[in-house]
C-alpha cells in the first residue's frame, strides 16, 4: 500500500488545536502564514510520498555497507537525500543569513515527522544535520558558522553527533575520548566513538562531526568535557573540502533495523578539530543539539506510528475471512485500528505542542514558555517513540500470521521503530528528567499546563458533558501524583514511578487534545474518536498514577538474589 504523508493532520492541528495565531503575530514568525504553511505541507507531503517512500523497503533489503573504507548507501537514498536538500527541507528552521528559512520549529517537525514515515532511515542523516546546524548557531565562533552552516543547510555537507564510547553509554561522563591543543586554534582529537548515525556516506561532499572529549587537566565528569567540529576532510581557503582528517569509519553495526542508516564505530587518530564554544562547555552545546533531536525522535516514532497504521488499514479493508466480509468489520480488529488512530492522533498532538511552546519561548523570550517546551520536550520523546513501537506492533497482530512474514512490510515497522526509544537518551531517562530536572520549579510549569487544560475542560462542559467532566477528573488525579513527587526529598522514590508518571502524563493530554478536537469537528470523526479515546484508553491513567506514587521500598526490597531466584 503506498504511503501517503500526513499533511491535512498537521493543517488541522496548527489551525486549530494550537495557537498559531499568536506565533504569527510574533516579528519572529510573521512570515509563516496560513498560506505558506499550507504550501510547505503540500509540497513536504508530495516529496515523501513520489520519493522517499518508494525507498523504505530497499533500504531495508539492501543495507548500508561498509567497502574499502567507503561507506555505500541504499540505492536511491541519494537521490532521495538530494530531493530533501533540494526542496530546502533541512534548513527549515536555520537562520536566513547562511541559507535557511527561519520558520518556526512547528512546521519543521511536521516535515521531519513526514519524512520519518516514508522512510525512517533516511530521515535520520537530515535529522542529524539540523541537530549539529542549531548546535553551530547557538554555540560556534563565526568563522565556523560561516564556514560550515551554508554547506549543511544546503545540504552539500552533512552532521552527526559523537557522544557514545564503548565504557560510556548513557553516562556521557565517563567519555575519554582526548583533545589537545595544537596551539594554532586547532585542537588533536583522539579516541574512538560507537553508534554515530550516518557516520559516513557517499554522497556528501564533506560529513562534519561534533565531538565530546576532554582536554588535558580537565575535571572529570561531565564538567570536563569539550566539544569539537571535526570534519571529514579539513577545508581549504575557499571553503572546500581539502585533505582528508585523521579519522575513519572501523566498522558499520549490524542491526534489528534501520539497515539503510549506517550506524559507524568512529576512530579518531590525531584528527584536526576546532573547539565549538568555550573549553569545558561541551555539555551546554550538546545539549542543544540533543533537545532538537529528542523532540525529532519523537516525530520519528508518530511518523513510523502513522506508516505502520496505514499498512494495516489498508491490509484489514483487503483481506477477507469467514465468509462475512472484510476483516475491519470484526470487533477486535476494529478495536486494534481505532486504538492505534486514536494514539497516533495524542502522540501527534503532544509532539506539536511541545514544538510550538519550543517557538513561542524563541520568539517571545518568555520564560513560562521556555519552562513549557521543557516539560514537554521527554514526553513528546517517549510518548512519541512509545506509540510508534506499540501501534506498529499491533499493525502486525493486525496482519496476522503475514504481520510475521517479511514480505509484507509490516515487520520492517516494529524493527526500524524499536531503536527509537533507546537513542537520544532513552525513555526512562526521559521520565527521570521529567519528575527531577522539570520538577526543580516546585511542580509550577505542570500546575500552568493542568489550569490551561482545565480551563480548555470548562469550555467543553456544555457540549460534551460527559467526557469533559472525564478530562477534568484526570487532570485533578494527574495534579494530585505531580504535589506528591514535588514533595518527595528522596529522588529514588520518584525515579521509582517516573516512568509511569510520564504515561500517565501523556494519556491526559491526550485527552484533553482530543476533546480540542471534538470541540472543532462536532458529530465528526474527531468527536467519534475522541470518545474511544477518552472512554477507553485514557482511563489507564489512573493505573500508571497509582504505580506513580508507590515510592520505592518495595523495588529496593526486591535484592538481586531474589531476581535471580
Amino acid at each position: 500500500m503506498p504511503y501517503h504523508a500526513a499533511a491535512d493532520e498537521f493543517a488541522f492541528l496548527i489551525e486549530h488545536i494550537l495557537d498559531m495565531e499568536a506565533l504569527r503575530e510574533t516579528s519572529r514568525f510573521a512570515d509563516a502564514t496560513e498560506d505558506v504553511t499550507r504550501a510547505i505541507l503540500s509540497e513536504a507531503g508530495k516529496m515523501c510520498d513520489e520519493v522517499l517512500a518508494p525507498l523504505q523497503r530497499p533500504g531495508d533489503l539492501n543495507p548500508a555497507r561498509l567497502e574499502n573504507g567507503v561507506v555505500r548507501t541504499s540505492p536511491g537514498f541519494a537521490d532521495g537525500f538530494r530531493a530533501i536538500a533540494d526542496g530546502g527541507w533541512i534548513g527549515i528552521t536555520a537562520d536566513p543569513e547562511y541559507g535557511g528559512m527561519g520558520l518556526p520549529m512547528t512546521l519543521n517537525t511536521a516535515v521531519n515527522e513526514m519524512i520519518s514515515g516514508a522512510c525512517l532511515s533516511l530521515q535520520l542523516a537530515p535529522l542529524m544535520s539540523q541537530g549539529q546546524i542549531e548546535a553551530l548557531e547557538h554555540h560556534a565562533s563565526d568563522e565556523i558558522k560561516a564556514m560550515y552552516l551554508p554547506k549543511l543547510i544546503s545540504g552539500e555537507w552533512t552532521g552527526t553527533m559523537n557522544l557514545t564510547e564503548p565504557q560510556a553509554g548513557s553516562d556521557v561522563g565517563a567519555l575519554v575520548c582526548k583533545a589537545r591543543d595544537n596551539g594554532d586554534g586547532t585542537y588533536a582529537i583522539s579516541g574512538q566513538k560507537i553508534y554515530i548515525s550516518w557516520g559516513d556516506n557517499d554522497f556528501a561532499q564533506n560529513v562534519c562531526h561534533l565531538v565530546l572529549a576532554r582536554l588535558p587537566d580537565a575535571p572529570a565528569g561531565t564538567k570536563g568535557i569539550s566539544l569539537f567540529l571535526v570534519p571529514k576532510f579539513i577545508p581549504d581557503a575557499d571553503g572546500n573540502p581539502g585533505k582528508r582528517n585523521g579519522l575513519k569509519v572501523v566498522s558499520l553495526e549490524h542491526k534489528l533495523g534501520l539497515h539503510g542508516s549506517p550506524t559507524a564505530v568512529m576512530e579518531y587518530g590525531s584528527a584536526t578539530g576546532w573547539l565549538v564554544g568555550p573549553e569545558q562547555g561541551g555539555m551546554a552545546a550538546m545539549f542543544t543539539m540533543m533537545n532538537n533531536a529528542r523532540l525529532g525522535v519523537g516525530g520519528q516514532g508518530v511518523g513510523v506510528a502513522e506508516a505502520a497504521y496505514q499498512h494495516a488499514l489498508a491490509y484489514a479493508q483487503d483481506r477477507k475471512q469467514g465468509g462475512k466480509g472484510s476483516i475491519i468489520d470484526h470487533a477486535d480488529v476494529r478495536r486494534m485500528l481505532a486504538s492505534m488512530k486514536a494514539d497516533v492522533f495524542a502522540a501527534r498532538a503532544i509532539e506539536m505542542s511541545c514544538a510550538h511552546a519550543i517557538d513561542m519561548g524563541n520568539a517571545t523570550g518568555d520564560p513560562a514558555w521556555k519552562a513549557r517546551a521543557a516539560l514537554l520536550t521527554p514526553i513528546a520523546k517517549a510518548f512519541g517513540t512509545d506509540v510508534g513501537i506499540e501501534v506498529a506492533q499491533t499493525g502486525v497482530q493486525v496482519h496476522g500470521g503475514m504481520g510475521f512474514v517479511e514480505e509484507t512490510g509490516a515487520a520492517q515497522f516494529a524493527r526500524d521503530v524499536r531503536v527509537t526509544a533507546i537513542y537520544e537518551g532513552t525513555n526512562g531517562i526521559q521520565a527521570m528528567d521529567l519528575v527531577g530536572r522539570k520538577m526543580m520549579d516546585g511542580g509550577e510549569a505542570a500546575g500552568a499546563l493542568l489550569d490551561e487544560m482545565e480551563a480548555d475542560v470548562e469550555r467543553a462542559r456544555e457540549t460534551f458533558p460527559n467526557m469533559a467532566d472525564a478530562v477534568w477528573q484526570a487532570c485533578e488525579s494527574l495534579r494530585e501524583a505531580t504535589d506528591w513527587l514535588v514533595s518527595q526529598d528522596n529522588m529514588q522514590a520518584r525515579f521509582a514511578g517516573a516512568v509511569p508518571y510520564l504515561r500517565a502524563f501523556a494519556r491526559v493530554l491526550g485527552g484533553h487534545l482530543h476533546l480540542k478536537a471534538a470541540m472543532v469537528d462536532k458529530g465528526g470523526s474527531r468527536e467519534r474518536l475522541a470518545r474511544f479515546y477518552i472512554q477507553r484508553i485514557m482511563p489507564e491513567y489512573a493505573g500508571l498514577l497509582s504505580h506513580a506514587q508507590s515510592g520505592d521500598a518495595d523495588l529496593f526490597a526486591l535484592t538481586a538474589e531474589d531476581l535471580a531466584a
